[in-house]
């Protein structure tokens, strides 16, 4: 929170420093509710951790290019890649404060705030992404945006297919013997790093631009991600073991704050959610494509790429649902419930 009021405090001053120091030619504007509108368009700060020629950067570019052109350029979405305007948590927060940006922000993170979004995480949920995506159009998942609206949490996008996780080691891992004692990096939230210790591993969270030079330094032995993330950040040029261990589906939402949206004209509103759709749908497609052209980068780069019977991965996870008392009881059978009638 201090680091989101300094932000407010410093202003505009410091988006023209963040931007002049990217590689984007694209004009800041600010951050603040009172200033978003100019002559009839509102500006909304896209943020997201990834690179712009990673999948998910090239969703927002198609939904700039939607938003702008449905809206007859009533709104103007001005992009901030590569986390930009600062960590996720920080962003989610400047958006809690009213500030017009949208961010993108996955369920392991909303957990925080209403427990239930995480399970949207957990291993081996559900058998696909279509299982993933229907659950966010069932009145359970309803009843998860309600609540996040009660903590001043919007979502505004919430059929982003992030990607399946693998994982990229430095030496050949197909079973949990494997596995067992390996250092692996995950990402700083307890879904992930409980489904690591429940099989064995030892979870370790670094940053994500760490990872390159923790795997040369051998502070890690490996690490998961969807393939295109892996590719992003070259963890293929030090490990040369791919697992396909397909342990979690990541579905991820793009949140604004409740009390800012309810600023913003109703079609505008819609406009916004109905792009963000069309452009999510779009980059699905794309990380399809991107991922069979990753798998032969890896293979042409010494990469050996291991099939995994996954079956003895997925009793073992199936731990990490007892772990989390915050949950409601009962959590995971009523998920399995609705999937049924999918």
């Amino acid at each position: 929170m201090k680091r989101s009021l300094v932000f407010s405090i410093i202003g505009i001053p410091l988006l023209f420093l963040i931007v002049a120091c990217s590689s984007e030619n694209h004009t800041a504007s600010s951050t603040s509710v009172g200033d978003d509108e100019t002559d009839g368009t509102y500006k909304i700060n896209i943020a997201f951790g990834n690179q712009d020629d990673e999948p998910i950067g090239k969703l927002a570019s198609k939904w700039k290019e939607l938003a702008e052109e449905k809206s007859d350029g009533k709104l103007e979405l001005i992009l901030y890649p590569n986390s930009q305007l600062g960590a996720e948590k920080d962003v989610v927060e400047q958006a809690m404060m009213g500030n017009n940006v949208i961010v993108m922000t996955g369920y392991d993170f909303l957990m925080d705030y209403v427990p239930d979004a995480g399970i949207l995480t957990a291993p081996y949920l559900a058998e696909d992404f279509d299982e993933l995506l229907y659950l966010t159009e069932t009145e359970w998942f309803e009843g998860i945006r309600e609540d996040l609206r009660e903590e001043n949490i919007e979502i505004i996008n919430a059929t982003t297919v992030y990607g399946e996780r693998h994982l990229l080691t430095n030496k050949k891992v197909t079973s949990l013997e494997d596995l067992k004692g390996m250092a692996i990096r995950v990402p700083d939230n307890q879904v992930s790093v409980k489904t690591f210790n429940s099989m064995g591993a030892s979870a370790t969270s670094y940053p994500l631009g760490e990872l390159y030079t923790a795997l040369q330094q051998g502070l890690v032995d490996g690490a998961e991600n969807p393939l295109a993330v892996l590719e992003g950040t070259k963890a293929h040029e030090v490990s040369k073991h791919l697992s396909l261990t397909g342990h979690q589906k990541f579905v991820t939402s793009w949140i604004a704050g409740t009390d800012y949206i309810e600023t913003l004209p109703d079609e505008l509103v819609q406009i916004l959610r109905d792009t963000g759709e069309d452009a999510s749908e779009y980059a699905r497609d794309v990380l399809e494509k991107e991922n069979e052209e990753i798998l032969k980068e890896f293979e042409s780069a010494g990469v050996q790429i291991h099939e995994v019977d996954t079956e003895p991965f997925k009793e073992k996870a199936e731990s990490v649902y007892d772990e989390f008392s915050e949950w409601t009881p009962g959590l995971y059978d009523e998920i399995q419930e609705l999937l049924k009638n999918h």
